[in-house]
């Protein structure tokens, strides 16, 4: 860290922060970026944090950034830089003499990725209690210079995410939702712009908690996001001061029913935003720079380096149905195909009576599935013999009430409002602050794994008991469900450190509870619960904007009835994330069958590469309707390719790999090998021209220099 009159700087060779202090001690964040590059104008900037409180609100313009009163008010008091291994870490002192409010912003990032992580602390060293309404978690008002051009060229990044439509990214003019609006009177800054906000216990539930801002002409973006696993978030990308800022929050007042009561003496912690930078690399290079940067801050489990294929016996398949006798076909079959994990999904526990959604919550296996001496174990063993590790799906957050547990439980370990137990769809939630609520999902998780031998936990959460709970006087339901995520979190971490071989998938009706917070911890992601093979297509060439590859769960499930090309087509959506097979697997056909191994066997021979390589997609992000889709990972030394052509298009595409202008190389189909696809490399434009003579269709290709030299 480096200081200069009233600026200090902060940073590595991957990313620079410019400070300044105001005549009055405000510090404002001036610069982001690379170092060595042209600074922002100052007075594009905003006070590193937001505060607002009951009895301290906005400024007469409203904005919510603009001379808050208590954000506002925050004065520098110190700052400390540190490095902890291989991230850097610059701690801001801020402090309110009015009130005695202090704010601690501590910003992080690993050395040589463009990624800020930023995280608030609040300490009440006043007399009195603050009300919290909003607490930012990160603002960043220097994202374009202060040039009413550069909001013109900037475009709005997010991703609409429904149950079976997930990871759908947008993109629009700024200019769109942030009109320019100079005229005679000039205000300073203006109130329209875009937002986007989360609720209710599914944190991805209508929008992944992420967005970005890339202008069309420089290829200079930033992508972000919010590391909350449910509840409430909010981010906003508006204009002030002719500069384009961002502003990222967890659950607020106005947004969320959020407040919290910040007693003197008591400290408050914000949910931690990331976000990443790319100078003209586009929102591609932004997207890998995030890649890195959630590899480099996960908790570390062996699974991320082995990608064992994973047969599960949900989708296109059992469908929660899974008996002794309809499994045992499927365990050899998956086992035959390659698969190094078997998974029992849903209705294990079902007796039969067609009443288990409202009696879950014990996780006894069902007699009526699993009969004979030896129950369930015949199964699970059986598993084992084979040489695969077992699994089960479990949706650990959710009493039935019908359920036993509904009623041995006290009343202080679910969600509640105003009293009474909050029940949604047949279900009581667990509150998981509460010590008989943990206790009993440690049990059962120390059960399954410690005596039946289970290596492989699905974790679902099926229901959105809404705003939260208020299990204690004066809090409200935003405030007790904040709480409990972060109970959820602690647990999951107990859970882990108790059995660090286990691997376990974070699932939410598909991809609704999608989210770094999460993924920071748990090994796999859900992608989508979608069966329509075409129209899982987008979804899985976009997930690796929201996951790293190797944590990407992507089905693979042919059916008896498909075609040799929907076979293939099935199989290359999970090539290049994790394989989630699955389908009547013994009842295709032998060259159906052999695909299936075929594709099993190539992705053992590449998966060594994914956990080092970074997402691009040579054809664009894709709409939920493209006829073309592509995708790319590319390691220093490779790039891997996979495209896919949906029926009602043309037969030849060109996808661009600017990464790989002007080298020359080779390029190898790796899977279908039966393949008619035909493509020719064009080292001067960074093209590929691919045909693929039928609809649908898809490809795996792998894309490597022929100059030792290249990069």
């Amino acid at each position: 860290m480096t200081m200069e009159q009233g600026t200090f700087h902060w940073g590595h060779e991957a990313l620079r922060l410019d400070l300044v202090l105001d005549e009055d001690g405000s510090p404002r964040l001036t610069h982001l970026g690379l170092p060595g590059e042209a600074r922002t104008v100052p007075g594009t900037s905003l006070p590193l944090v937001e505060v607002t409180a009951a009895g301290h609100g906005r400024d007469w313009s409203g904005s919510r950034l603009v001379g808050t009163a208590l954000g506002g008010r925050l004065r520098h008091r110190a700052h400390r830089a540190a490095r902890d291994g291989d991230w850097h870490t610059l701690t801001v002192h801020l402090h309110d003499p009015e009130t005695g409010l202090i704010a601690e912003v501590t910003y992080r990032s690993p050395d040589g990725i463009p990624v800020l992580r930023s995280e608030v602390t609040l300490r009440n060293e006043g007399q009195t209690t603050l009300h919290l309404e909003s607490v930012s978690s990160l603002a960043v008002g220097c994202l374009t210079p202060r040039d009413p051009a550069a909001i013109d060229a900037a475009d709005l990044l997010w991703a609409d995410n429904d149950w079976l439509a997930e990871c759908r990214w947008q993109r629009q003019p700024m200019r769109r939702t942030t009109p320019g609006v100079s005229g005679r009177v000039t205000y300073g800054h203006g109130k329209a712009g875009f937002a986007l906000n989360g609720q209710g216990t599914w944190s991805s539930c209508g929008h992944l908690p992420m967005g970005g801002l890339t202008d069309r002409r420089t290829g200079r973006s930033w992508v972000w996001q919010i590391e909350h696993n449910g509840g409430g978030w909010r981010w906003e990308c508006q204009e002030h001061d002719e500069a384009a800022y961002a502003a990222l929050f967890g659950p607020t007042d106005t947004h969320h029913g959020w407040r919290h009561a910040l007693e003197p003496g008591a400290v408050f912690r914000t949910v931690p935003a990331a976000l990443a930078f790319s100078a003209d690399g586009g929102s591609d290079s932004a997207f890998a720079a995030l890649t890195r940067y959630r590899r480099a801050q996960r908790r570390p489990h062996a699974d991320h380096q082995r990608l064992p294929v994973i047969f599960n016996d949900y989708m296109n398949c059992l469908m929660g149905d899974p008996t002794t006798d309809k499994l045992l076909p499927l365990i050899d079959a998956a086992a035959a195909a390659g698969a190094e994990h078997f998974v029992i999904d849903a209705g294990w526990y079902d007796d039969g009576d067609g009443g288990w959604w409202t009696s879950v919550g014990a996780w006894e296996p069902a007699a009526s599935r699993f009969p004979g001496e030896k129950g369930i174990y015949e199964v699970l063993d059986h598993i084992r013999r084979r040489g695969m590790v077992p699994g089960l799906w479990l949706e650990p957050e959710v009493i039935g009430v019908r359920s036993p547990m509904a009623k041995s439980l006290p009343d202080e370990a679910f969600f509640r409002r105003d009293g009474a137990r909050v029940t949604e769809t047949g279900r009581h939630h667990l509150d998981l602050r509460h010590p008989a609520a943990r206790a009993h999902l440690d049990q059962v998780v120390d059960r399954l794994v410690g005596e039946w031998g289970v290596g492989y936990l699905k974790l679902d959460h099926n229901i959105d008991p809404g705003s939260g709970t208020s299990a204690h006087p004066g809090e409200t339901p935003g405030d007790g469900l904040l709480g409990h995520n972060r109970a959820h979190l602690d647990w999951l971490d107990g859970v882990l450190d108790r059995h660090p071989h286990l691997v376990v998938e974070n699932c939410a009706s598909g991809g609704m509870r999608w989210d770094d917070a999460m993924l920071s911890r748990l090994q796999l992601q859900s992608t989508s619960d979608q069966q329509n093979l075409h129209l899982y297509v987008p979804i899985a060439a976009s997930a690796p904007t929201a996951v790293t590859p190797e944590q990407g769960a992507v089905w693979a499930y042919p059916r008896p009835e498909d075609s040799l090309d929907e076979v293939a087509f099935a199989m290359a959506n999970a090539l290049l994330g994790r394989i989630h097979l699955s389908g009547h697997i013994p009842e295709l056909k032998r060259e159906a069958r052999a695909l299936v191994h075929e594709a099993v066997a190539v992705y053992k021979a590449i998966r060594a590469d994914l956990p080092r390589a970074v997402p691009s997609w040579p054809l664009g992000l894709p709409a939920w309707d493209d006829p073309w889709i592509a995708l790319a990972m590319r390691t220093p030394a490779t790039t891997y390719l996979t495209a896919w052509r949906r029926p009602g298009t043309d037969a030849m595409a060109t996808l661009h790999l600017p990464h790989l202008r002007d080298t020359p190389a080779r390029v190898d189909l790796l899977y279908p090998s039966a393949s008619r696809a035909d493509s020719a490399w064009l080292p001067d434009t960074a093209e590929l021209s691919l045909t693929l003579p039928t609809a649908p269709s898809a490809v795996l290709l792998r894309i490597t220099p022929t100059d030792p030299g290249a990069p």
